[in-house]
């Protein structure tokens, strides 16, 4: 009697689990266009992000080389 009370919780929290993993298994898979676009977003904003920094590594390098 005092096993199972002390295990008792397992089967709930592997239904729990099994639940969420089919909730995510439903979920419908991203289609090559939209990848495609993601990715194309994706490295558009690291290159402004890259410039960003390239610019004030610039102006860092210009304002301290003036004194």
């Amino acid at each position: 009697l005092r096993n199972a009370a002390v295990g008792g919780n397992q089967r709930e929290k592997d239904r729990e689990r099994a639940q969420k993993k089919l909730a995510n298994a439903k979920k419908p898979k991203e289609s090559a266009t939209t990848l495609q676009k993601r990715k194309e977003a994706d490295a558009e904003a690291l290159r402004q992000k890259q410039k960003k920094k390239e610019e004030e590594k610039g102006a860092a390098a210009g304002s301290s080389s003036g004194k």
